[in-house]
């Protein structure tokens, strides 16, 4: 299955959430302070969990973005 960001790549959850809501991979990095690496890994690994400080700045980036993540994505 192709997707247009992913460019066929298997996305998580939190990955196709991020492209429904119309969210880049780099708007979400500048405003997370986060690397590339990370958001990558959030968007496309399913065994990734972030640390507890990681999804809090994703929290705080996204909420710069006027969107909430919903829980499920973290289990916080």
């Amino acid at each position: 299955m192709f997707n247009l960001f992913g460019l066929g790549k298997a996305r998580t959850k939190f990955g196709k959430w991020l492209d429904q809501e119309g969210i880049t991979q780099s708007d979400l990095e500048r405003k997370a302070n986060l690397s590339r690496r990370t958001i990558s890994r959030l968007c496309n690994d399913n065994t990734y969990r972030p640390k507890y400080e990681t999804a809090s700045k994703i929290r705080k980036g996204l909420k710069s973005l006027g969107k909430d993540v919903p829980n499920d994505f973290f289990w916080m």
